[in-house]
């Protein structure tokens, strides 16, 4: 073990993989990153290739390991976290695919999803997954692939078809393709609406009610141990522990090391997705939130966590960019913003397609409200960056109601995160503070911490606290007068929005 110095770990996102190495203190001491192509065969149908996915990760590890300067010798285990939901049927004979992977955004299972419902609504099956019926997860994915890719319902049924998330998909690869083993963790398997949030086990009922044969299947396993070894003939050239796997949002809880119930991390990227840690009790939504498998560790008990989501947080200082043109690149937002002491009295609310959580109006559409002879650009730059802050405290609001636990912190991640402006004006309307880690990228980080203890390179969870450290905290500042009225005018600017499409 002495040699072994550094974990590696695989992102596999949305639009592309990277592999980065770490080393004891969390730092990320080589990375590389590679984009794939996205595929959109007809409207709403979005697709990867799983070979160009996975010959991509092994070229990104390759490239990770010359930029860290290292040999594969020096690795003590690797992890892997994924986008969560996209769906591989392959045969796992041969490793070819029957279908490319149907991607977590695509809708071609709406129909699907509305019949499965019947008189029963969309929540069905929710006392038991935790979850909605809806085309964002894997069940209904795995459904149509048997349904409409000639020959795929045959083949499962000679056990000569297996599914499994991305995650599953590549450390099948990784362990020996044919020979390597077909696993997953609870925090994926809590995405598939197949899986029993208590029992942690594929449910017979649900397997049913989706028509998927259990033998398609991969094991379902906790987000840190050894899973299996990479193959001496593949990337790595020799035996290395697989040994983390969480999907993406779930590593990022991980990451920022939220082990204690009521800890809570937010990662603003396109959109931004909320999870707050409730322990080892299962936390039913009345909020339209999710109930979800945070992370489980070796044979201890599963930690499940809440999730909210918000459609537009980056994409909208994308979309104010690119349609506006009042700024070259998304980080000039704030410096834009800066230049005004306030929003001048307006609210951007960005409900392009409807509002998600806590509301569901698939009937508001976007606005900016408040508008005089006043507001310049630099106002409108403002109301951008505060409104992510303004729908993350709905959010946040939704939590605290639905778990009964006062959130002390909020714990921030992703791209978002190095404005400044944006994290102060968080904090202010929380009234916690908001703390940034030294590893913005902590998705990455959470699936080398789960891979690094399951084999003691880090020893405990007092270890991994000590990786995640945090960089930069904001504390609010605002009075309390001033967060009250501007919060109320938020949510008289969002009741606006409701009832334009009729």
């Amino acid at each position: 073990m002495s040699q072994a110095n550094f974990v590696g770990a695989v992102d596999q996102g949305t639009t592309s993989s990277r592999f980065v190495v770490f080393d004891r203190d969390g730092k990320a001491r080589g990375m590389h990153q590679i984009e794939h192509r996205q595929i959109y065969p007809r409207s709403g149908w979005v697709e990867h290739d799983p070979m160009e996915i996975r010959d991509k990760t092994m070229e990104a590890i390759k490239g990770g390991l010359q930029k860290a300067n290292i040999t594969p010798a020096d690795l003590a285990s690797i992890g892997v976290t994924n986008q969560r939901e996209t769906t591989v049927v392959w045969n796992p004979k041969t490793g070819e695919p029957y279908y490319n992977a149907i991607v977590w955004q695509d809708t071609r299972t709406a129909e699907l999803c509305k019949e499965l419902a019947g008189d029963q609504g969309m929540d069905r099956f929710r006392s038991k997954v935790g979850l909605p019926l809806a085309t964002y997860f894997s069940g209904p994915k795995i459904r149509w692939t048997l349904d409409n890719v000639p020959g795929v319902r045959e083949a499962a049924e000679k056990g000569e078809a297996v599914f499994g998330n991305i995650d599953t998909w590549l450390i099948w690869w990784l362990t020996g393709g044919p020979k390597g083993v077909h696993v997953t963790d609870v925090s994926n398997a809590s995405r598939t609406m197949l899986m029993a949030l208590e029992t942690l086990a594929w449910d017979d009922a649900l397997l049913d009610a989706f028509g998927v044969p259990g033998t398609m299947l991969p094991q379902i396993h906790s987000s840190s141990e050894v899973y299996g070894y990479t193959a001496e003939d593949g990337v790595f050239g020799r035996k290395i522990p697989v040994a983390g796997d969480l999907g993406d949002q779930q590593a990022a809880i991980f990451g920022q090391a939220c082990f204690n119930v009521g800890q809570a991390k937010n990662t603003y990227g396109t959109g931004c997705f909320l999870l707050l840690n409730t322990g080892e009790k299962l936390v039913a939504s009345k909020s339209g939130l999710l109930t979800t498998v945070g992370y489980k560790i070796g044979d201890q008990p599963a930690v499940y966590a809440l999730e909210g989501s918000i459609a537009m947080a980056g994409s909208l200082v994308q979309w104010f960019r690119d349609n506006f043109g009042l700024i070259k690149e998304s980080p000039e937002i704030e410096t834009l913003a800066r230049s005004v002491d306030d929003s001048g009295g307006i609210y951007f609310v960005p409900a392009f397609t409807g509002l998600f959580a806590p509301h569901w109006r698939s009937d508001a559409r976007g606005l900016i409200i408040g508008l005089t002879h006043y507001i310049n650009k630099a106002h409108i730059a403002r109301a951008v960056l505060e409104a992510t802050a303004f729908q993350t405290r709905e959010v946040f609001e939704a939590m605290e109601k639905d778990s009964g636990i006062k959130l002390a912190e909020l714990k921030v991640d992703g791209g978002m995160t190095a404005n400044d402006l944006l994290m102060q004006f968080q904090a202010d309307i929380l009234n916690i503070p908001v703390s940034r880690p030294q590893m913005i990228e902590t998705t990455v980080l959470g699936a080398a911490l789960a891979a690094g203890l399951a084999v003691g390179f880090w020893k405990d969870k007092a270890e991994l606290v000590k990786a995640s450290a945090t960089e930069k905290q904001w504390t609010p500042q605002m009075p309390e007068d001033e967060r009250s009225a501007r919060y109320k005018e938020w949510q008289r600017a969002v009741e606006r929005s409701y009832g334009w499409i009729q």
